[in-house]
């Protein structure tokens, strides 16, 4: 008889997933199968529920911040162990290139021909999931893998734009995190336990920028009318270092590019489909703005140790199968403090 289980599941475009029974995976060469300890939920989930085309077939299963246990090892694995934990990283490249070669599999010099965790491939968001490779799957040791699932996207993300801009957030240097939400809250950690530099969260609630102070950010502006004057007049007028804009919206655009000082960087990491004009005489001498995309696999394995040091910690909000899709308007909504992280088994 074949074993069954739950999956969040796109069955259609331009619409919430479905919650639905579908096979257990059974590994194949090569593969490993999960029993999955937390699958978080993103913003880009959105993105690619509402794709039309889709980018890639359907139905599908979402998500692509996993963690789990290890439940069945497929032909030629070797080195692992059932019931061990794992992260999988989610960005995955031909394994080939120069870019792979580094752990850069998110940089992957042919990316149109290669499959990813939940593009042409079933996601995390289901009672167990397949790791197409074990050199995907990062050891999670004595991490509780239920509040590390946002590791493996959140704290990735914000790690890789944080290391872009390192060179550049010395002591007496800004830092602006534009949007406190599941990367937000991560990336204002893992500037302070990487830098000395000040940080200054920027968000659209006073509930946000409350939870940003006490993650660790120096002050909080609001957003809307004067944030760019009030960032200014706290940087002395100089404005910010680097810019994290991790909602990516006209108007989180706009603001990053008016608050960057001299040789500033602006990194955006949101994809939210905004958008914003540069002229030659727009920006602040020598400043630059940059897509900053998912993340490595050393920067995987960096924001995971920083995690194990108790200097970051993802803050979670629990939730079961039936909630998704109310934790998807949420996210859209605005309204979801962290990350809402789906727990299958309890």
């Amino acid at each position: 008889m074949t074993r069954m289980m739950r999956a969040y599941r796109q069955t259609r475009t331009g619409d919430y997933g479905e919650l639905v029974e579908i096979p257990v995976p059974e590994p194949g060469p090569g593969q490993v199968r999960l029993k999955t300890a937390g699958a978080g939920l993103c913003q880009s989930d959105l993105i690619l529920m509402r794709a039309n085309p889709p980018f890639g077939p359907i139905p599908a299963t979402i998500g692509h911040e996993a963690t789990g246990w290890v439940d069945a090892i497929g032909p030629g694995v070797e080195g692992l162990r059932e019931g061990d934990a794992y992260g999988m990283f989610f960005s995955w490249g031909c394994g080939r290139c120069m870019p792979c070669a580094k752990g850069e599999e998110n940089l992957c010099a042919h990316p149109g021909t290669q499959r990813n965790f939940v593009v042409g491939w079933d996601g995390g968001l289901a009672e167990y999931f397949l790791a197409d490779s074990p050199r995907h799957l990062v050891p999670l040791d004595d991490l509780d893998p239920v509040s590390a699932a946002p590791l493996m996207c959140a704290g990735m993300t914000a790690q890789h734009g944080v290391h872009r801009g390192l060179g550049a957030l010395g002591p007496g240097k800004w830092a602006v995190v534009i949007g406190v939400g599941g990367v937000g809250h991560m990336a204002i950690q893992v500037l302070k336990a990487l830098t000395p530099a000040r940080v200054i969260a920027c968000d659209v609630t006073e509930e946000k920028l409350e939870h940003a102070k006490a993650l660790g950010a120096d002050e909080a502006v609001l957003s809307g009318t004067g944030a760019a004057e009030r960032i200014r007049s706290l940087t002395k007028g100089l404005g910010a270092d680097v810019v994290l804009d991790v909602v990516g919206k006209d108007a989180t655009l706009a603001l990053g590019v008016s608050v960057l000082a001299q040789q500033g960087r602006l990194e955006v990491i949101g994809m939210s489909g905004g958008s914003t004009t540069i002229t030659p005489m727009a920006l602040p001498r020598d400043a630059s703005v940059s897509l900053s995309y998912a993340g490595s696999i050393p920067e995987l394995k960096a924001v995971i140790e920083l995690a194990r040091q108790g200097l970051v910690k993802p803050d979670i909000l629990r939730i079961g199968f039936e909630e998704i899709t109310d934790a998807y308007r949420m996210i859209e909504a605005g309204s979801l403090r962290g990350r809402a992280v789906v727990v299958p088994h309890t």
